[in-house]
């Protein structure tokens, strides 16, 4: 009987950290007015062909869903970000809480956090309320954690206001040159490659394809050469050409202005005889095409105007002036930046890390110290216990053989937190339906190495509840590894066993080790126990 106990021990430790927890769960406010929005977050990572579904109800706990958002999807290499949003409300004052929630994951249940919300009432009568005298001016004493955290906000928004100002004048600058007067070369140039992007005569569009052909070479002539090109007929743009060409003291050869003019031709053929040329000679006008236009522009002599230099003297003086002010803007970006580093280096050097941590950057666990703590009893036989937040009962039967479970009389498990979280809190009771003595000690060490961590380093010692029930204590590190992340962190973790009634109850507490702040929490929870004993 008792290797079935240690048994169960080993796969209840083993299955309580390889479920945990693929749900990461957050809420934006805790307290709100009646009938004012709570937005809850569930945010999940997964392979891109896991298949989530997320919890589809008209109520969480009490509070009623006025709204359930569409799912949010961001990719991160080969893994989804997954994230769901609810807008919940209740219209009655006082504490609730929010259940703990499953999220289905390829069909396998996983739980998120549960989250205790107060609804505060709106006084609307004032005549109900004690009427007191105007109270004198009091000086409010400043709170220079608050104050600081208010400064590093606004040089935050400050910084974010900063870069996103130079991306738009990036961007502006882009488009300004983008749309920027070309030459006419470059125009035609830029066309030719959009046409074949286009890829018409491919699809059988051949009359399109040379309309767009010829289009561009007549308007690179008309605006390069001054000749009313779009007008004219071939014949007549020819002459127009060998004109030019005389005029302007151009060296064209006679096969560039035969190959242009074929071309034309041929596209005159497309469009009013419907001729249909092969692909390849289609390939080959193309290509005519480009090299007239190139050996035309070639040709054209350079004409430099007098008042050249005075204008690239101007456009050199706006580049210097720009280049100034990009730098005074740059300088003083980094100024702001250098004395953020500057504080915090200085309360790091005065006060030390753990105050920067504490009052500027902040500490979850602190957070959780200092609110507000729930007494209340859980399993059975029951255990009364003072934690920062509720304990969710989780079920977690449906992980263990049907074999094990005949065994058992009664298994229940309790949580807040997450094991991937780095700050867990689980408390478990059981009870065989034959009721067997347990070596606490091999318990407790069925348990420790059931926690799937590496480098486990451990002591134990006796444990005694303020009423007197005597237990067995275990304390020590462990290095959990994060497989998404690809990072470990060394955990510290307290664990308790009972054998109370003739059944077996454990409390867990983990945390990063050197956290002041959790070992204050797992010290107040641990001498907070008490049992009740069960009546019959």
């Amino acid at each position: 009987m008792k290797q079935k106990i240690y048994l169960v021990l080993i796969l209840f430790s083993t299955l309580l950290f390889a479920q945990q927890k693929k749900v990461e769960t957050s809420i934006d406010v805790k307290k709100n007015k009646i009938g004012a929005q709570f937005n809850l977050t569930l945010k999940t990572n997964v392979d891109t062909i896991s298949k989530v579904v997320f919890p589809n109800l008209k109520n969480f706990g009490k509070l009623e869903v006025i709204r359930s958002y569409k799912v949010d999807t961001i990719s991160k290499g080969d893994r989804y970000e997954l994230i769901k949003k609810y807008g919940l409300t209740q219209f009655d004052s006082g504490k609730y809480t929010i259940p703990s929630l499953v999220v289905k994951i390829n069909n396998m249940p996983f739980q998120s956090d549960s989250i205790s919300v107060e609804v505060s009432n709106v006084v609307v009568d004032t005549l109900k309320q004690k009427m007191f005298d105007i109270k004198p001016i009091a000086e409010v004493a400043s709170d220079f954690s608050t104050f600081w955290k208010y400064v590093f906000i606004l040089l935050f928004v400050l910084v974010i206001g900063a870069l996103i100002y130079f991306l738009l004048k990036k961007y502006q600058k882009k488009k300004i040159a983008e749309e920027a007067i070309k030459t006419p070369i470059e125009k035609a140039t830029t066309l030719l490659q959009t046409l074949e992007k286009k890829e018409l005569w491919q699809k059988g569009e051949v009359k399109a394809y040379y309309s767009e052909l010829t289009d561009i070479a007549r308007n690179y002539i008309e605006e390069a050469l001054e000749i009313p090109a779009m007008e004219s007929t071939t014949s007549e743009l020819i002459q127009g050409l060998r004109a030019a060409s005389i005029r302007k003291k151009m060296t064209l050869s006679q096969e560039i202005l035969d190959n242009l003019e074929r071309v034309l031709q041929q596209a005159d053929l497309v469009k009013f005889a419907k001729s249909k040329p092969l692909d390849y000679e289609i390939a080959e006008d193309k290509n005519k095409i480009e090299k007239a236009i190139v050996v035309l522009d070639r040709s054209i002599p350079v004409e430099i105007a007098e008042d050249d230099t005075a204008k690239w003297e101007e456009m050199k003086r706006l580049q210097k002036l720009k280049k100034q002010k990009r730098t005074r803007i740059l300088t003083a970006i980094g100024f702001v930046v250098g004395a953020i580093l500057g504080v915090f280096l200085f309360f790091i050097m005065t006060k030390g890390f753990d105050y920067v941590k504490d009052n500027i950057i902040g500490r979850p666990t602190k957070e959780l110290l200092e609110g507000q703590w729930i007494l209340s009893d859980y399993g059975t036989p029951s255990i009364t216990v003072e934690t920062p937040s509720v304990l969710v009962r989780t079920d977690i039967s449906k992980q263990f053989p049907k074999e094990t479970l005949a065994t058992l009389k009664e298994l229940k498990f309790f949580v807040y937190g997450s094991f991937q979280s780095n700050f867990y809190i689980a408390l478990s009771t059981m009870k065989t339906k034959q009721e067997t003595e347990v070596d606490l000690k091999i318990s407790l060490e069925a348990t420790i190495n059931g926690m799937g961590g590496q480098n486990v380093v451990f002591n134990t010692s006796e444990f005694q509840t303020k009423e007197g029930s005597s237990g067995l204590k275990g304390f020590g590190t462990m290095i959990k590894l994060d497989p998404i992340l690809k990072k470990s962190t060394k955990l510290y973790f307290d664990v308790l066993v009972f054998n109370e009634d003739g059944g077996l109850q454990q409390i867990m507490v983990f945390h990063e080790e050197g956290d002041k702040y959790a070992e204050q929490i797992a010290e107040r929870v641990f001498q907070s126990i008490e049992f009740k004993k069960a009546t019959e």
